[in-house]
């Protein structure tokens, strides 16, 4: 995994690669919109969502793709079906090309986080 030793987001994304930039900065605003109330920081060596202090939502540009982290549990089995078939492990959606991140399907994984608490893995 690509980590940055950026210390805030801004600096982060200043760090990637010139053809991820604009999907990485749209991901970030999609973050900050659906995900009100919630704290961005930098963990792990990428931006990460967290609410009460507990990591939720993260995403970072890795060296062949761009990957969303859902640490959410109850939202990944209550969304199967729509991620059936995509490149994903346990918690981590990979988008190999910029322009194939659906931020449709992000935009309502997001909306699920948000909506409520969650136990997260």
């Amino acid at each position: 995994m690509v980590r940055s030793a950026a210390k805030d987001v801004d600096s982060c994304l200043a760090e990637v690669a010139d053809e991820c930039q604009d999907v990485l900065a749209r991901l970030r605003d999609l973050c900050r919109v659906e995900l009100g109330g919630f704290d961005e920081v930098m963990a792990y060596g990428m931006p990460v969502y967290e609410r009460g202090g507990i990591a939720e939502v993260a995403f970072a540009s890795q060296k062949q793709y761009i990957s969303f982290y859902l640490m959410r549990g109850d939202v990944r089995d209550a969304f199967a079906e729509r991620l059936a078939g995509r490149d994903m492990g346990k918690g981590c959606l990979r988008f190999r090309e910029p322009e194939g991140v659906d931020f449709v399907l992000l935009r309502e994984l997001l909306r699920a986080v948000a909506s409520a608490p969650g136990a997260v893995c």
